[in-house]
């Protein structure tokens, strides 16, 4: 059996600083995080970091993983999360998370925290700055910045097996992954809109890098977890979303198609001929009936091919149950919702408006189109497609439509305001999370897969959490109640 899919979402905002005569993004996400975490920052342990490590065994000649930047500002939070400077951007990356509705609670606690952050910032910034947060992928100046995903991933499959499915995977879901954009970026063919914001900006069919030549699937091999038993597969392709349906699709049916792939089921070759050309070819196809050339010698759409995996999740579902995708109750409910977001873009993807973010976006743009007469390439839409994703509740288009009732909900605002600080129950992000609540003063570093504790003598120790369902809330709480310090709880865990 597939092993069960712990997930998690890293998000790199578009930050800008305003009224500034040097606008450093460095320095402005640095004072966002200064800003929200006002007391002891818990530093990261880079000890584990390794970037450049390949799932394939090898990399390519010239090849250029990320940098491990241990300067920048880097912290952890009460809520098992990590929030950190990475490159020029605010980074937030969520707990580890047991499914894919309990992610969409945790990635939306992300956004409140970057909220929280700016209105920190504003206290403190000279009088005319603000900076600004978006949760987008690409400035329309040419750059592009990633949303990732983490599954995790039995090590026993073969890498190959999960590059030859994740392709023709990540090249069609965007249909109900994008966030939307107007034009094209990165040498792509003129387009009035766009389904993706990232498709553009993908160069490689399999690599390792993440900002230069981005492959559609990532080979890092950084497991943070028993690298004996575990891989954690690190998805680059995708795009950062507000509205919740996207995101709990997203996280959900992928992992739904690993769990196919983990246990062989996928029964038929659904390879599709030049992933990179076909990645633009659906995202420049707002109408979603664009063909795309199969490896088998004949041609479908990117609604068809999610069909065919539709079709071997449903039969999947029925033979082994829901166990290894958060168990029954999310799964099928996963499989419900993709089946009807899958019928509406056959029959009209505008129907959608709502509960996908490239329909919702388009929908209200073609709305200024129609009332102001504005041509698709009008400066207005420009400022009104990155307004959409604006982080500033009182700012954002996204945040006015859900306040009017016309965005589909699946988590609880309550709900997301105690994600801020308090972790998931059902991971080791709990562990993680009440250690940094209760002896903020006793954690020296942290990070995914431990813990470094001063418990007052010499020398430090380090917990090891190489298990991401092991620390959990059923696990661990009863420990936290019987010790009273850092060195009660590492003495109990020693016995």
């Amino acid at each position: 059996m597939a092993v069960p899919k712990v997930c998690g979402i890293e998000t790199e905002y578009g930050v800008a600083l305003r009224g500034a005569a040097d606008a450093n993004p460095v320095l402005a996400s640095s004072m966002l995080i200064n800003g929200y975490v006002e007391h002891r920052k818990i530093g990261w342990d880079f000890d584990d970091e390794s970037p450049g490590r390949d799932a394939r065994g090898f990399a390519r000649e010239g090849a250029a993983p990320p940098e491990v930047e241990t300067h920048l500002v880097n912290t952890v939070l009460t809520n098992g999360a990590r929030y950190y400077v990475d490159h020029a951007h605010p980074e937030y990356s969520t707990p580890e998370c047991a499914d894919a509705l309990e992610l969409v609670c945790a990635d939306k606690a992300g956004e409140r925290v970057l909220a929280r952050s700016m209105q920190a910032a504003r206290r403190i910034l000279p009088e005319g700055q603000e900076i600004v947060v978006y949760k987008n992928n690409s400035d329309g100046k040419g750059n592009s910045y990633g949303t990732h995903e983490n599954y995790l991933v039995d090590r026993s499959v073969p890498f190959a097996s999960l590059v030859r499915h994740l392709l023709p995977w990540f090249v069609t879901r965007q249909v109900f992954t994008g966030a939307g954009k107007l034009g094209a970026e990165n040498g792509a063919n003129p387009v009035a809109f766009q389904i993706s914001q990232r498709a553009d900006f993908f160069e490689e069919e399999v690599g390792l890098e993440t900002t230069l030549q981005r492959p559609i699937v990532n080979t890092r091999d950084e497991p943070h977890a028993d690298p004996q038993k575990y891989r954690r597969l690190h998805v680059i392709a995708g795009d950062a979303n507000l509205c919740e349906i996207a995101t709990y699709l997203k996280v959900g049916t992928t992992a739904i198609v690993l769990a196919l792939i983990e246990d062989d089921f996928v029964d038929k070759d659904l390879s599709v001929v030049g992933p990179v050309a076909a990645m633009r070819v659906v995202s420049h196809d707002p109408t979603c009936r664009a063909p795309i050339e199969l490896a088998d010698g004949g041609t479908c759409t990117a609604v068809e091919l999610q069909w065919e995996f539709l079709r071997l999740a449903q039969k999947y579902f029925d033979e082994t149950g829901f166990e290894a995708c958060g168990g029954e109750t999310v799964g099928r409910d996963v499989l419900h919702r993709w089946e009807a977001v899958l019928g509406a873009l056959e029959r009209d993807p505008s129907t959608l408006d709502g509960r996908l973010d490239w329909v919702t976006k388009l929908n209200l743009l073609r709305a200024y189109v129609e009332r102001d007469r504005l041509s698709w390439d009008d400066s207005k839409l420009s400022l009104l497609d990155l307004q959409y994703h604006d982080i500033r509740p009182d700012r954002s288009l996204y945040e006015r439509l859900v306040r009017a009732g016309k965005v589909e909900r699946l988590v609880e605002e309550a709900d997301v305001t105690t994600a801020m600080t308090e972790p998931p129950s059902t991971t080791r992000a709990f562990f993680r999370g009440r250690c940094l609540a209760r002896w903020p003063d006793a954690i020296v570093a942290a990070n995914w897969d431990s813990l470094i504790l001063d418990v007052g003598s010499d020398p430090l120790r380090r917990i090891p959490m190489l298990e991401p369902l092991r620390g959990s809330r059923a696990m661990v709480e009863a420990l936290f109640e019987e010790c009273t310090t850092p060195a009660e709880l590492v003495a109990r865990l020693a016995s």
